[in-house]
């Protein structure tokens, strides 16, 4: 089959169009190659044949190519710490999706550079607004339908102590009291064997000390609790004597007996916690549940011991806290987006919610970092962090672009030199060209 010189110079016009289109792509690769969370463009090369739609074998020559897609590599880019707490990086699958302020024009992006606005939503640098799952107040879990993240502004509101657990170990060497043994007082440390300290608060959040004090009775593996709240009696000072708030027994292992420990009211054991009725000043607020200047703390002794060894302290913990100013945000690798506060609490704001695409090849780019969804990508399917399949996230950090720009200057000059290998179609088919016409 002979090729015309006229069949070469389309050819090479054909060479030179695709040389065009594909350094447009190549251009945008490198112009891109720094650009947080954006994906390399894959030109996808197909032949042109004039006899392609015919069922029969031809023996055409190739009309030249063209460009039948332009594809996107979502492939994961490197991650990168960042000053910003704000800035979320997706390791593994996934978009985040971000609207406009009405909820419309959803749009998804690889992209977590992220701020507040001035009504305290997360937006992009293009004001859409970052989505996600609102937390419950009961259950403090994230679910829902999805929407736009709000973040706090304000502090917190203090909380009182309502439940308290202190773990120790009370030396099982220690004596009974004798009748040489003095009566239990504050100020008499020959009258107990051991003592510590807690801190609880009250409704203003004010942080109050309570005192516990261990003393072991005549019964063996029985020990006496008394108690003081900054330095008063609890309960207090009756006929001159201070009465036990409670009581704890051990097995004879040593074990801590919940069944035989609780509160003594009047001699009376109470099995269970050990309640502390405490009197908070006068100036604190009414508590529910309590008196108007009292409020009740049950003290748990769970995971106590009586071994022979010394006394000491494992564990100290109490549910409640004084008021907090906001500090900061963070965000947890599952997405949940939490607020710290200045008395070391930290809250759940939203989760972030991410979206995910049977064919994310089919998005379509829409500027701005930003793609949309298409009957080719089919429709997203939100979910949490680490849910399914998608990825995980990574607070204080950007995920770079998986352009290598080395290889894209490698391309370049691939490019150049098979358009410079094709323009010698053209010279040698004038150098034919003339040979044939000077033929004598």
């Amino acid at each position: 089959m002979t090729v015309s010189f006229s069949d070469s110079i389309a050819l090479h016009a054909n060479a030179l169009t695709l040389r065009e289109k594909r350094n447009e792509i190549l251009a945008s690769n490198i112009a891109n190659a720094a650009t947080v969370g954006a994906k390399l463009s894959r030109a996808e090369f197909a032949g042109v044949y004039a006899s392609a739609n015919s069922a029969q074998a031809s023996s055409d020559a190739g009309m030249g190519v063209e460009i039948s897609s332009v594809m996107q590599q979502f492939t994961q880019g490197p991650v990168r710490t960042t000053e910003n707490p704000l800035d979320v990086a997706i390791n593994g699958t996934g978009f985040f999706q971000v609207t406009r302020a009405d909820g419309s024009d959803a749009a998804y992006t690889r992209n977590g550079q992220f701020h507040l606005d001035a009504t305290g939503y997360v937006v992009n640098s293009q004001g859409m607004r970052l989505q996600g799952f609102p937390i419950d107040a009961a259950t403090g879990r994230a679910g829902g339908v999805a929407g736009s993240i709000n973040l706090p502004t304000q502090g917190i509101a203090p909380q009182v102590t309502r439940n308290a657990g202190v773990a120790l170990n009370l030396d099982g060497r220690t004596a009974a009291p004798t009748g040489a043994t003095p009566a239990f007082s504050l100020s008499d440390p020959s009258s107990y064997t051991a003592s510590t300290a807690l801190s609880v608060y009250d409704q203003q959040g004010n942080e109050q000390v309570v005192s516990l004090y261990f003393r072991r009775t005549a019964v063996d593996n029985q020990w006496d609790v008394y108690a003081a709240l900054n330095g008063n009696a609890v309960p207090p000072v009756a006929a001159g004597v201070q009465p036990p708030a409670g009581r704890l027994a051990f097995g004879p292992d040593g074990t801590f007996d919940a069944a035989a420990s609780g509160t003594l009211a009047g001699g009376v054991l109470a099995p269970g916690a050990l309640t502390l009725d405490l009197p908070f000043s006068v100036a604190t607020l009414p508590v529910t549940g309590g008196t108007a200047t009292t409020a009740p703390v049950d003290l748990t002794f769970a995971g106590s011991t009586q071994f022979g060894r010394s006394f000491g302290v494992t564990a100290v913990s109490q549910d409640g806290f004084t008021a907090g100013q906001l500090t900061g945000y963070g965000v947890n690798a599952d997405g949940l987006l939490e607020a710290r506060y200045s008395n070391g609490k930290t809250l759940g704001a939203a989760r972030i919610a991410l979206a995910d695409f049977r064919n994310s090849q089919g998005l379509a780019p829409a500027g701005g970092n930003l793609w949309r969804a298409t009957p080719a990508s089919g429709q997203p399917a939100l979910g949490g962090p680490g849910s399914a399949n998608l990825g995980l996230l990574q607070g204080g950090a950007l995920e770079d672009s998986n352009i290598d720009i080395t290889a894209q200057l490698v391309e370049m000059i691939t490019a150049q030199r098979a358009y410079q290998a094709n323009a010698q179609t053209i010279k040698t088919q004038d150098q034919m060209m003339s040979t044939l016409v000077n033929l004598r």
